[in-house]
């Protein structure tokens, strides 16, 4: 199959093969029909599914089918939802050539920035607008755009949206949408707040579990380095410097420990910069800009750059602190080895932080014992075990809970009472 069966309109296929892409991916053959029908989808896309094409088609094919009533004012008809800066840039890139094609105004709004710049590019209105929650609030609040023409409502990454507090950003958005209108979902879970969520917002939606593209096998290379706590600065300084990494892109815990950590290594001579959620938006984008041109070597980064931003040919990949959660080390390794190219996922594993890291390897079902380096040999030992619980490694949601404990501490002391045996 390729695009031309999806009985898209000329232009589009035009900016399709302009941009090199013939063959649809799996979640774009199944989705672009559903939505081109009117239905509601909601799919479960990973990283590198083509989920972002997939809908962007959609939406301004539908905008081609029904063209707006007036050439006065441009109405809102598709909106699209997004949790970071860098994805609502990264969604407008792929957005803006096809929106071009089919001679639509598109809009891309985010905080971080100045907000009259963008009340000034939504005079006369927008076909497609690609915002984040805080900021669409921003401009309703300033009378620069108005809900009630949405059509298509897009609602990716769902699942960070939450996290990020959108339940109660939603409801002042949802207030402002009309009640008849179609809506997609995107998510990488499909668990626990998103069902909510999906029940709130579709009507019987078509299910869609994408995988990601089928590129040859990606090459990663996992490695896990042990090392002592207070020696982490000094080992990945050798790493950096022994790899011979065009690019190295390393995780870190907190904003703290990325400033930290970018300034240690730019005093060891090396070209870093921190990149995280506090930094001004137009800092952060030229920061990702240097990285992405290869003007900064080292990025240290929190969770921020794990999803929904596209580095290519992206070589080493390490994480100075291990992720919480065997899923969000595949999304941080994930940076790395996309399209089929080469990659090297390293991880600095500590004493303390053993039974974490066997447990991500169980989970992510991969099998890396720590590796000792010559001259870095660790002398910390690993905390003992305190009891049948240990192993968890603090893995969110699986430490126990309170009542947990609680019922622990009455069999215990039902055990000790005389008579009881």
């Amino acid at each position: 199959m390729n695009f031309a069966s999806l009985n898209l309109s000329p232009a589009l296929l035009r900016a399709l093969d302009h941009a090199g892409l013939v063959q649809p991916s799996p979640i774009q053959t199944e989705a672009i029909p559903a939505v081109l029908q009117g239905r509601d989808v909601w799919a479960t896309a990973p990283t590198g599914s083509g989920k972002t094409l997939a809908y962007a088609v959609s939406v301004v094919q539908q905008q081609v089918l029904r063209p707006r009533q007036t050439n006065f004012r441009r109405p809102v008809r598709s909106l699209v939802l997004v949790p970071t800066r860098e994805l609502a840039v990264q969604v407008g890139a792929v957005f803006a050539p096809l929106a071009q094609a089919a001679a639509l105004k598109l809009a891309v709004v985010y905080g971080g920035v100045s907000i009259n710049p963008q009340m000034m590019a939504l005079r006369g209105g927008a076909d497609i607008v690609i915002a984040t929650p805080g900021r669409l609030l921003d401009l309703i609040d300033h009378n620069a755009l108005r809900l009630d023409d949405v059509q298509h409502l897009v609602l990716d990454e769902a699942d960070r949206l939450l996290d990020t507090g959108f339940a109660d950003e939603w409801q002042r958005i949802a207030s402002r949408l009309p009640p008849q209108r179609q809506t997609l979902l995107f998510s990488a879970t499909d668990a626990g707040p998103i069902q909510t969520l999906a029940s709130e917002v579709l009507q019987t939606p078509l299910r869609i579990q994408a995988e990601a593209m089928q590129w040859p096998e990606p090459e990663i290379h996992h490695r896990a380095i042990a090392v002592d706590e207070a020696r982490r600065i000094a080992v990945l300084r050798h790493l950096i410097a022994t790899l011979g990494a065009s690019r190295v892109l390393v995780f870190v815990a907190t904003r703290y420990a990325c400033e930290h950590v970018a300034r240690r290594l730019e005093q060891a001579g090396f070209t870093a910069a921190a990149f995280h959620g506090e930094m001004a938006q137009g800092t952060r984008q030229q920061t990702l800009d240097a990285f992405k041109a290869g003007q900064v070597a080292v990025l240290v980064t929190t969770d921020l750059a794990a999803r929904g931003i596209d580095i290519a040919h992206l070589p080493v990949v390490v994480n100075f602190d291990l992720p919480r959660s065997a899923t969000d080390y595949t999304h941080r390794v994930g940076r790395t080895g996309r399209a089929g190219a080469r990659g090297e996922a390293l991880s600095l594993v500590t004493a303390r932080m053993q039974p974490h890291w066997r447990l991500i390897q169980k989970r992510a079902q991969i099998e890396v014992p720590p590796e000792v380096l010559p001259g870095f040999e660790p002398t910390e030992v690993a905390p003992p075990a305190a009891g049948p619980n240990d192993g968890n490694g603090g893995i969110k949601g699986k430490r126990p809970s309170k009542k947990d404990k609680l019922r622990a501490a009455a069999a215990a002391a039902q055990a000790s009472e005389p008579g009881q045996r």
